[in-house]
């Protein structure tokens, strides 16, 4: 980057970087022709859309025009009066800026000048609607993003103007930059920065701003949240460096230039080293302080008038001779070399055409002096060479323990080859000097080119490259850990039962717990069944189980869980808890111990003893799974991998946006959820939940979800989030306001005469008190007008909601008039009337959760002695790793198969699978391929998912 300055030809290199970069800030820019067009753009959407008053509910329709027909007519009256400003702002563009990410299909230029569909939309759809809480757009209008992919999504608003560049300004555009991360269509980051800035959930934008997002999954939107992020950040510390630097007085034009171009940490530490208080200053640095910096600038664009011996001075330390002037040119130039941008992308370029390797060794130290049995566990790592690119990440975690550990040395291998085409290619064309340069000149350039190699860029490439392997490693860690947690909080609830848990134990005993089909504790007990006391402790167990009518045990996986489980399966073979059917079934006790001593256990079960909480909860996990294992830290659930050796702050952000987007994908009933499960619905917190909980008990159940807006602390944008994850059970609703009429209609009154000399935004208590059947279902409030539209439409009511009737009426209609024709008439999109018919059709009670797994009950046991290859067996699957899956078949230890015998073809095609994998809680059939006695290792074969 340095001293571009003087060459003009690279000045107008850049030229089209720099305003490419600039692009959305036109109408900020100094410049006369774009800031004229702008401003004449602005006007005319003020006439259009000044003050337009637009419900908060109805964004969801926004950005999407209802079809083509309408959008072309809609259009119509805006290109009259916008003149051909538009087209004459496309041809000022589309010269300086050209499209650089191939991954994304269709001009940028295309998609910031084409006139706006969105603004004659909104004022069409939404006009004629009122809200106590809305807001205006007084702004130029929405841009049209395009996408190839997705024809739902053409037509996309730019939301919330430029704000994203207010933080920092760099030379690189945030958009492009987020989308090149992460492979996501530009008009898709652009939509969800704005989204992220206005405080939007992820579980609230996967379901409900589906045609923003181009239909992405929650987990690729936690993946552009953390790649926005790390972009933040870099810019947030470079311009904190650019401050400091600026305020010691070290900040130079090239400097800012190229702090500014940096896109990742790593580039900038590169750049910002140097510079650093306290550091001692680099070679390069000391060579300019003597005065060195023109000679080394004259080799390079004036060489003839080069005289080195004219910087001898004898008596001056670095310059006494003409070998230290020599040097400090060298190291000069070996800087300028190492921070130019070109010459980085070129040795980048090629480093991903050439075989670049990763190899780890054993430490001489730790051969010497150190523990056999952590040198044994990274035996594969002793001598182990892969390709950076087909590495797999749990390799590159398992090679960095090692590595923190000192049992490995870790290097990257980077050709000699590439040094050689890159020397060749900085002394003949990057750097090549302007005119004839002498032998020792040229000694001096060559040997320069590969200093800098050496002593900067290599170091720099290495890290690079070890940074990114670790970086992408601890991101898949991390996000298999998410589903594999998602999975298991989705593992499908045990109704209707009456459970006994057990924790199982050998000189403590074995707890018990009965709890009923409402996880209500009936019972609990201790019980000692390997101490000799077995057959007497039976009788114990059998009056229970009858006692109760319970004949399903649920068994925790920890200490004598293998004893207790013979134990309860020679029972039932002897059928000796006849006349019950009894079955059992193993489940994960992961945190279960630190639960039971956790202050929310001891607030739910205040007198019971820790030890016997533990088997209440091992009993509610099989009742209802999610509900039990919110109330535990996720990462204690130890369905991950490496999860102490990634970063803990995005750990902990990752697992607890899968537990939100769990809990608010099934929803709760508001009216009798409990407080901590309450807390983990997006846009609620710890205090909302608890203000939730106090309205509750103070003024009786919800009546309908606006009611929510009277709660303490929760305003509109929280409501916009939660309101829709959020259920009131209609059947209960009647029943209480029918046996609560006249508390209700004097409750009623005292909330009116209180209420007067409040807020007036308040509603009132007369339609706060009347319930909406579209409550108990999955569409947004904001979408009620349309839901009510299009029941009227069909010719349903709210009556028929989750019957067979109105599946009938919607099926009629979608037959006859089509999805998007009928969204078209309803002046919405595709996605939202597709979520109100999902509302409409969806059974009462439904739950996303019964089309997974439930737990495996079992009769009878298998011993490891049995297993011989070829046995067919069924298990669950406990864990998903990256190279492969850990299965319970039970026998004690779990069995692994391969990645590599994991094919698409062998899983199940019934479910929607989110990654060619599985996870916790699945059933799966498989067969015995090898049986590793000695050290216990069984390797299996997947035949199908049950």
């Amino acid at each position: 980057f340095f001293f571009r300055s003087s060459e003009s030809e690279e000045e107008e290199e850049w030229e089209p970087k720099s305003k490419k970069a600039k692009r959305p800030r036109l109408t900020k820019e100094n410049k006369a022709k774009p800031k004229n067009v702008a401003a004449s753009r602005s006007a005319v959407a003020r006439k259009k859309v000044t003050k337009i008053e637009i419900k908060e509910e109805m964004d969801v329709s926004l950005p999407i025009a209802p079809a083509e027909d309408t959008r072309m007519q809609l259009l119509k009256p805006k290109e009259e009066d916008t003149g051909t400003k538009p087209k004459t702002l496309n041809q000022k563009l589309e010269v300086p800026v050209k499209m650089e990410v191939n991954s994304f299909q269709g001009k940028s230029s295309e998609r910031v000048e084409k006139p706006s569909t969105s603004v004659p939309v909104v004022g069409n759809q939404v006009k004629h609607e009122k809200s106590e809480k809305d807001f205006a757009f007084d702004e130029p209008p929405f841009k049209k993003m395009k996408s190839t992919t997705c024809p739902e999504g053409k037509p996309a608003k730019s939301l919330g103007g430029n704000k994203v560049k207010e933080e920092f300004e760099m030379n690189w555009d945030i958009v492009q930059a987020l989308s090149e991360m992460t492979n996501v269509e530009a008009w898709v980051c652009s939509n969800l920065i704005h989204l992220f800035q206005e405080e939007n959930t992820i579980p609230f934008i996967a379901r409900y701003r589906k045609e923003l997002i181009n239909n992405l999954e929650a987990d690729a939107l936690r993946e552009v949240q953390q790649a926005l992020e790390e972009l933040r950040t870099v810019g947030k510390k470079t311009h904190a460096m650019i401050q400091k630097l600026k305020k010691e007085g070290k900040l130079s034009g090239c400097l800012s230039t190229a702090l500014l171009n940096c896109r990742t940490l790593e580039e900038l530490e590169h750049v910002s080293a140097p510079y650093k208080t306290g550091s001692k200053g680099t070679k390069a640095q000391r060579a300019k302080q003597l005065g060195l910096e023109p000679a080394a600038l004259s080799l390079l664009h004036n060489p003839m008038e080069l005289n080195l011996f004219s910087y001898v001075r004898p008596n001056t330390k670095g310059l006494s001779t003409i070998q230290e002037v020599e040097a400090g040119v060298q190291h000069i130039l070996a800087d300028i070399f190492a921070k130019d941008r070109d010459t980085l992308d070129f040795i980048r370029k090629l480093c991903q055409q050439r075989y670049i390797c990763i190899q780890s060794a054993l430490a001489k130290v730790s051969s010497k002096s150190g523990n056999e049995k952590d040198i044994d566990k990274f035996q594969l790592y002793h001598e182990f060479s892969c390709n950076i690119k087909n590495i797999q990440h749990h390799q590159i975690l398992a090679i960095n323990r090692g590595e923190n550990l000192k049992i490995l040395t870790v290097k990257v291998n980077i050709p000699d080859g590439v040094k050689n085409e890159f020397c060749w290619w900085c002394v003949n064309e990057r750097w090549r000097p302007k005119q004839f340069l002498k032998p020792e000149l040229m000694r001096i350039l060559r040997n320069s080119v590969e200093d800098a190699y050496k002593r900067l860029i290599y170091p720099l490439l290495c890290r690079e490259f070890r940074s990114k392997l670790t970086s992408d490693a601890e991101k898949e860690s991390v996000m298999m850990f998410g589903r594999n947690l998602r999975q298991l909080l989705l593992t499908s609830p045990v109704r209707g039962r009456t459970l006994m848990g057990v924790d199982p134990g050998y000189k403590h005993g074995c707890k018990l717990a009965i709890i009923s089909p409402t996880s209500q504790i009936l019972h609990t007990d201790v019980v000692y069944l390997h101490s000799g006391q077995g057959f007497r402790e039976a009788e114990k167990i059998k009056k229970l189980l009858l006692q109760y009518n319970c004949s399903t045990v649920v068994i925790g996986n920890g200490t004598a869980c293998r004893e207790t489980e013979a134990y309860f399966a020679d029972l039932i073979m002897k059928k000796y808890f006849a006349p019950l059917d009894v079955v059992y079934c193993i489940v994960s006790e992961a945190g279960a111990s630190i639960y039971s001593v956790s202050p929310e256990a001891s607030k739910e079960m205040p007198d019971l003893d820790p030890n016997l909480r533990s088997a209440v909860s091992i009993a509610r996990r099989v009742q209802d799974p999610l509900a039990e294992l919110v109330k535990i830290e996720p990462k204690h659930i130890g369905v991950g991998m490496y999860q102490h050796d990634v970063s803990q702050t995005l750990l902990k952000a990752t697992l607890d946006s899968v537990v939100e987007e769990c809990v608010s994908f099934v929803g709760v009933d508001i009216n009798i959820c409990s407080e901590i499960l309450l807390r983990h619905i997006a846009g609620l917190n710890a205090n909302r939940a608890k203000n939730i909980i106090e309205w509750r008990e103070k003024n009786g159940p919800f009546i309908n979800r606006e009611q929510l807006k009277e709660v303490k602390g929760l305003g509109p944008k929280s409501f916009q989030q939660c309101a829709g994850f959020i259920r009131i059970n209609q059947e209960y609703i009647k029943t209480f306001c029918s046996s609560k009429k006249a508390e209700l209609g004097s409750h009623a009154l005292l909330t009116k005469a209180s209420a007067q000399g409040k807020k007036k935004t308040k509603p009132t208590p007369r339609t706060s008190q009347q319930p909406n059947p579209l409550d108990q279902t999955c569409i947004h409030p904001e979408s009620y007008s349309i839901a009510m539209r299009f029941l009227s439409f069909i010719g349903g009511n709210t009556n028929y909601i989750g019957k067979s009737d109105m599946q009938q009426k919607v099926n009629a209609v979608i037959q006859k008039e089509g999805l998007e024709d009928t969204a078209k008439r309803l002046n919405t999109t595709v996605h939202t009337l597709q979520l109100i018919i999902d509302g409409l059709t969806q059974p009462e009670g439904f739950d996303i959760r019964t089309d997974f797994d439930k737990p495996d009950f079992k009769r009878s046991i298998v011993c490891f002695e049995d297993l011989s290859v070829g046995t067919v067996l069924t298990g669950k699957v406990e864990n998903a790793t990256p190279f492969g899956v850990f299965v319970d078949i039970g026998v004690g230890k779990s069995g692994l198969i391969p990645v590599r015998n994991i094919t698409e073809a062998k899983l199940s095609k019934v479910k929607k699978r989110r990654s060619l994998g599985l996870g916790p809680g699945e059933r799966v059939e498989v067969k015995v391929l090898n049986v590793d006695i000695a050290r216990l290792r069984i390797t299996l074969d997947l035949i199908r998912v049950l």
